[in-house]
Order: C-alpha cells, then sequence, then structure tokens
C-alpha cells in the first residue's frame, strides 16, 4: 500500500510510543497466515485503541484499513473491518445509539497542530509530565485523533453491496454510528430480505452468513433518525415474512423504534412471539443481545 510508505511513521505516536511497527502490523493483515494475521491484529488493536483510547497514528490507519476492506484479495476483511470499528468508535456499544458525530466530535476544530504536539511531548518526551497544563486542549486533541473515521464513512457504504454478508454485516453495524451519511437509509433499505435459505443459498452457514447480515441491516435501520421513507418500510415489512427468527424479530425492532404509534399487527406478534420464547443470540457487531432489543422494544411500545 503506497499509503504506508508516504506516511511519516516515525513522526507519529500510539500508546506506547512511536509507531514505527505499525505499518509492519497493518502489512501483515494481507498475510496468507492466519497466525501472522491474529498477531497483527492484536497488536494493532493494543497500539491504535488502547482501551477506547485513540492516537495520533489511529487517525493514519483508517486510510489503510479501508485500503484493505476494499481489496478482495484481502483475508478475512470481516476482522479487518472489526479493527476499523474500533478505531472509528472506541469502546461506545450500541446502548449509546443513535449517535449524533457532529455532538460527539464537537470542538475538535479548535485543537490544531500545535496543540497536538503539545499533547505528545507532555505524554511522551517529558520526565515529569505536567498533565494539567495541557488538559483545557487535550479533549479536543483526542476527539481530532477520532473524529478520522467520520470523515472517511461516506466510503463505509460501498461494503453494504458487498459478495461476503459477513463485509455487510460489519458494515452496517457500523455505517449506523454515521447516520448524516447522504444515502445510507437507501443503501441499507436495498438490502434484500431473502435470507431465509430460499434465495439461492448454497448451503446452511452461507444462509446463516445472509441472515446475519440482514439482521444488521434491520438494526441500523432502527436506529436511524425519524420514522422510515418508503423503501425503509417496505424493506423492513418485508422481512417480517423471512423464515429466519434473528431477520424477523430485528425487523419488528426496528419498527418499534421507528413508528410505534402505527407498528403492524404482525411485528407487535413478532415481538410477543420473541419475548414469550426469550428469543436468544446476539448479532455480529452489535452488542445488545436480540432479548435485549425486543425487551427495549416492547418498553417503546409501553408493554
Amino acid at each position: 500500500m503506497g499509503i504506508l510508505d508516504s506516511t511519516d511513521w516515525s513522526g507519529l505516536h500510539h500508546a506506547y510510543g512511536r509507531a514505527v511497527d505499525v505499518p509492519g502490523q497493518l502489512a501483515a493483515l494481507s498475510s496468507p497466515d492466519p497466525a501472522a494475521r491474529r498477531l497483527a491484529v492484536s497488536a494493532l488493536s493494543g497500539n491504535v485503541y488502547h482501551q477506547g483510547t485513540r492516537w495520533p497514528a489511529s487517525a493514519h490507519v483508517v486510510a489503510p484499513l479501508v485500503t484493505l476492506i476494499n481489496s478482495p484479495s484481502t483475508p478475512d476483511r470481516a476482522t479487518v473491518l472489526d479493527l476499523l470499528r474500533l478505531v472509528a468508535i472506541g469502546d461506545l456499544s450500541d446502548d449509546q445509539l443513535p449517535f449524533d458525530p457532529v455532538r460527539a466530535f464537537v470542538g475538535v476544530d479548535r485543537a490544531g497542530p500545535s496543540d497536538e504536539a503539545a499533547v505528545i511531548r507532555t505524554l511522551f518526551e517529558e520526565d515529569d509530565p505536567d498533565i494539567e497544563a495541557v488538559a483545557d486542549v487535550a479533549e479536543a486533541v483526542a476527539k481530532r485523533w477520532a473524529a478520522a473515521a467520520e470523515r472517511r464513512a461516506p466510503s463505509f457504504l460501498v461494503w453494504l453491496g458487498d459478495l461476503d454478508p459477513a463485509v455487510v454485516t460489519r458494515a452496517a453495524a457500523l455505517t449506523v454510528w454515521f447516520p448524516k451519511v447522504a444515502g445510507l437509509a437507501g443503501a441499507l433499505a436495498d438490502i434484500p430480505c431473502g435470507s431465509d435459505g430460499d434465495a439461492g443459498a448454497s448451503s446452511a452457514s452461507s444462509a446463516s452468513s445472509a441472515s446475519s447480515a440482514r439482521a444488521s441491516v434491520n438494526l441500523a435501520l432502527g436506529f436511524l433518525p425519524g420514522p422510515p421513507g418508503a423503501a425503509e418500510l417496505a424493506s423492513l415489512t418485508a422481512c417480517l415474512e423471512s423464515g429466519d427468527e434473528a431477520v424477523r424479530v430485528t425487523a419488528a425492532v426496528a419498527l418499534a423504534r421507528r413508528r410505534p404509534a402505527v407498528l403492524p399487527d404482525a411485528a407487535l406478534n413478532v415481538l410477543v412471539q420473541a419475548d414469550d420464547e426469550e428469543v436468544a443470540g446476539v448479532v455480529p457487531g452489535w452488542d445488545r443481545s436480540l432479548r435485549g432489543h425486543v425487551a427495549i422494544a416492547l418498553r417503546r411500545l409501553g408493554l
């Protein structure tokens, strides 16, 4: 990746010092050796996403990660997307959705390169660092490091149409954090709901992967702002008839969130049945269990 060669990694810092090891770790994500890839993911996670904190190097790994995900030759692109999610949103969990990145990153513009240099100098170069001396700009600088993915979010939409269901699953769970991206609702609604094994799936495994993708899409649609448009409504309503439980349940959850006052009877029936049967499972890329989503949906309905 040319971007690795054009970046002065020695001039950037991550959680443990200068980021000279990051290019090798990024390159290893393309290795044919699964063990090498696992080591690279572990090392990068610790370096550029350390206990939820992002660093100057974090902003610069976004573009290489996007390039890796865009390349069909990259092994296990879903794992790379998981890593991008950590860099993009840190420790935020889906109980903090819906998310407003404009509000979250307020103040980022007031932190300039000199402020960033002062924070880095304090953290890494002073023997007796005076944290208070940079406290007034440290938060804005940290937001500056974390905001890089938000600037690239429009390019994430292409993954919603990927041929790999695991990539679609993670892409839906990531893009929902950037609800102001133009075309997001339409891109989500365009993903077909035929994931119950009768739409040409070649195996139980591929059918399950496709179902997870659509379930993730449903949850993402559920957390977009305002009432659903016609395409979103038609897409979610169609999913209520799916033969896959997770797809039905997440569609009903989304409808309960977006239009609770005019919820279709079919959606209410799905939610009540899921609650009675204590629906199990978690959609990949999401934190809350299906049962938790159902409980919150029913609470929103006053049930």
